[in-house]
């Protein structure tokens, strides 16, 4: 009888457990514009199979809150050689579905992504990588066929499960990439297209289980229902235009809601073919610099919540020099060297420039571009064309005179697409036909420098060159602003953004 009543107390307290647990859960609200087309980190090309991808898979290394290389599956790296990578990985690690993960994990994922059969966009990081080998269940050798700067960001990328995907017939349309099976903190829990996206904390996660226990997406097309949601308190995060924190948002909503504003990861610019005649005179771009006033436009067209763009790195990275100083509107000197390059009211200098549809600050940006140039008596003219229009008639094949775009930044930068000469043939991103054989030299010893700090010194000249030569007008980076439920704890802002520690937040 003794033990029958121990039995049904066990179980009365199992059962209290689990009900208080469930009662108690919390769930962190966000918001997504877009399902995810497949969740699997070698085929995520959206942004919404990115986010939710990151949440699920691991790679062997990551990013910290400074934007560092650090430790994630991998418990050690070491170069052995300039060419030879050591990667020792961690023995506490399950998968979501209690299968332990092991080098044969990495090699099978590296092999899918060299696979001509699974389209990975970035497969070309893995070029010169020679060999990928399983040394032992624990031990991975990477043998570059020459010394690479991204020999560690290579292997940022999440790691998929080889029981999982090797028999899989083709990963490209295998129902794994609708219900993922991952290392990371949250595994999925529901996901249907057009719909609500539910994560569940993993309770065997290898650092621990994260605080909050549910990440519930709900599935807003619309922005400005994301932004209603939020002033109704359904969202723990959410997005901010500068318009609507600094004309529709009211005291009462920042007593719910701390506003963490960081500059973007991107940059808008004017880029000018450099092949035209108008643009062959390095005064004649020194001029446009000078007259205009980028600090006016991030006031106009931001509110003033962004920053003046100096260049075509990130800000605050290992890569930007430090004694970078903003390009100051200089009206009179802009006009001197017009007149120096045979122009002034009488012959003035005019040209185009063309930009897409679909983004209104861009357009914008163009018009206050305009207005500033007239008051050094240059004539600018605008063309607003279809986003696809614009790319196959005017971008790609260089039939433009100047171009209004922008481009995002990564925290390690590679300077050739855009930059080096060889990158100038159609398709390409280096549409300005922009080639100095200097940046050339200095792109190529940067690729094959595995020192960071040697690397740092090398984009930091070329940085210099290019800001110099004035290929592009560099304008402007807008800033992302984020609203957060003040009822979470340990969140703390970071270069990389607020989600770097999330698993460490507390929501009561």
């Amino acid at each position: 009888m003794m033990q029958n009543l121990i039995k049904t107390l066990i179980i009365l307290f199992t059962y209290y457990l689990f009900t208080s647990h469930v009662l108690n859960a919390s769930t962190l609200n966000l918001s997504m514009s877009s399902s995810p087309s497949r969740i699997n980190p070698l085929l995520a090309s959206d942004s919404a199979s990115s986010e939710i991808s990151d949440w699920i898979f691991n790679g062997l290394l990551k990013y910290d809150k400074d934007g560092n290389i650090a430790l994630d599956l991998a418990s050690s790296y070491t170069f052995e050689s300039k060419t030879k990578l050591i990667l020792k990985l961690r023995k506490d690690v399950l998968w979501h579905d209690g299968e332990k993960f092991t080098a044969q994990d990495v090699v099978f994922t590296y092999e899918s992504i060299l696979n001509p059969k699974i389209f990975v966009t970035f497969s070309s990081n893995y070029n010169k990588v020679k060999s990928v080998k399983a040394l032992d269940d624990y031990t991975i050798e990477v043998i570059y066929k020459e010394p690479y700067f991204k020999a560690l960001e290579a292997w940022l990328v999440g790691i998929l499960p080889s029981h999982i995907y090797k028999n899989e017939k083709d990963m490209m349309t295998s129902s794994y990439n609708k219900n993922p099976i991952g290392t990371n903190a949250y595994k999925l829990k529901s996901f249907q297209n057009g719909k609500d996206i539910k994560l569940l904390a993993y309770d065997d996660y290898f650092e621990g289980r994260a605080k909050i226990d549910e990440i519930n997406y709900t599935f807003l097309p619309d922005p400005s229902t994301s932004f209603l949601m939020l002033k109704q308190k359904k969202l723990d995060v959410g997005k901010l235009t500068p318009l609507q924190i600094d004309r529709q948002v009211k005291e009462k909503f920042k007593d719910s809601y701390s506003i963490i504003e960081q500059p973007s990861f991107s940059y808008s610019y004017m880029g000018f073919n450099l092949k035209h005649k108008k643009f062959k005179n390095k005064k004649i771009r020194q001029a446009l610099s000078l007259a205009i006033n980028r600090q006016e436009l991030v006031d106009i067209l931001f509110l003033g919540h962004g920053k003046v763009n100096n260049g075509p790195f990130l800000k605050g990275s290992f890569v930007y020099p430090e004694d970078t100083k903003d390009v100051i509107q200089d009206v009179k000197r802009a006009k001197q060297l017009l007149r120096e390059a045979g122009f002034d009211k009488n012959n003035p200098f005019t040209f185009e420039v063309v930009t897409n549809t679909g983004n209104e600050i861009r357009i914008n940006a163009a018009q206050i571009l305009q207005y500033q140039l007239q008051k050094v008596g240059v004539h600018m003219k605008i063309r607003v064309m279809e986003w696809q229009a614009f790319l196959n008639t005017v971008v790609h094949p260089r039939n433009f005179e100047a171009v209004l775009l922008g481009w995002n930044l990564a925290l390690m930068p590679d300077a050739y697409p855009l930059w080096h000469s060889k990158s100038r043939t159609v398709g390409s991103f280096n549409f300005t036909g922009y080639s100095n054989k200097e940046v050339d030299a200095l792109i190529e010893e940067g690729s094959s420098t595995i020192d960071r700090i040697k690397f740092s010194q090398i984009y930091k000249r070329i940085f210099k060159k290019i800001t110099s030569d004035l290929p592009y007008l560099f304008l402007y980076t807008s800033n992302s602003i984020t609203a957060v439920n003040k009822k979470i704890k340990n969140v703390k802002p970071a270069f990389l953004g607020i989600m770097h520690n999330q698993k460490k937040w507390i929501k009561p």
